[in-house]
């Protein structure tokens, strides 16, 4: 009984070993299994992030360039027009704004020297050199036909001292009077030459009508024709 006794403990010993011992390799796959699952999940959310960023990237980039494109289409400067050098004038075709006055363009060869002619001749006092004068213009590139300027699209005219303009202007409306209206035919080389300004090409000619509302040599100064 007593060998028998043994007998069956030793085996009831090793019964339970074998039970741990599945438990345990249980274990060690499960702890495995985990640590592969856990990996994988750093790994997808490592991907995802990299992902997710890359795209916010692109499309912040992309809205810059867009924007940096909107930008360039949008502002007119006269670094990015061809010169006008040797064009010659073309009608006008362009919309008048309300208010102003028809242009009549000088079709055909480039000007070479200021013309001037008083389309309305005014009554009083005339411009001399040095007054400022208050008026409303109109201007247009010849090469284009196309207006660049005009106070009549703003609404009201401007003042400014004839010595703080382009010589066109400061030479072309002396002598006028006021309530008289005038056509000024510039060359380039009277106007903004070979560097341009705004929307007005390099060696750009230059046609204006300009409407005299009055002069005076104590004028408030104001804006510029540009």
């Amino acid at each position: 009984m007593g060998t028998a006794k043994r007998e069956r403990q030793k085996a009831g010993h090793q019964a339970r070993l074998n039970v741990e011992r599945s438990l345990d390799r249980r274990d060690q796959r499960r702890r495995r299994l985990f640590s592969i699952v856990g990996a994988a999940v750093v790994v997808v959310a490592t991907a995802a992030l990299f992902i997710g960023l890359s795209d916010n990237s692109s499309t912040s980039t992309t809205a810059a360039t867009t924007t940096t494109t909107l930008a360039t289409s949008t502002t007119i400067s006269a670094e990015t027009l061809p010169s006008a050098a040797g064009k010659p004038c073309v009608a006008f075709n362009d919309t008048l704004p309300a208010g102003a006055p028809e242009v009549t363009m000088p079709v055909g060869e480039v000007p070479t020297s200021l013309v001037v002619e008083d389309l309305i001749t005014g009554t009083g006092t005339p411009v001399v050199a040095g007054d400022s004068v208050t008026v409303n213009y109109i201007g247009v590139s010849c090469s284009t036909g196309k207006i660049f300027d005009s106070s009549w699209a703003s609404g009201k005219p401007i003042t400014f001292p004839l010595n703080q303009v382009i010589s066109g202007w400061s030479q072309g409306l002396v002598g006028m009077q006021p309530n008289g209206r005038r056509l000024l035919v510039i060359p380039a080389d009277l106007g903004y030459g070979s560097t341009g300004q705004g929307g007005i090409a390099p060696d750009e000619s230059l046609i204006f009508v300009v409407d005299l509302i009055s002069a005076s040599a104590s004028a408030t100064p104001g804006t510029t024709p540009n």
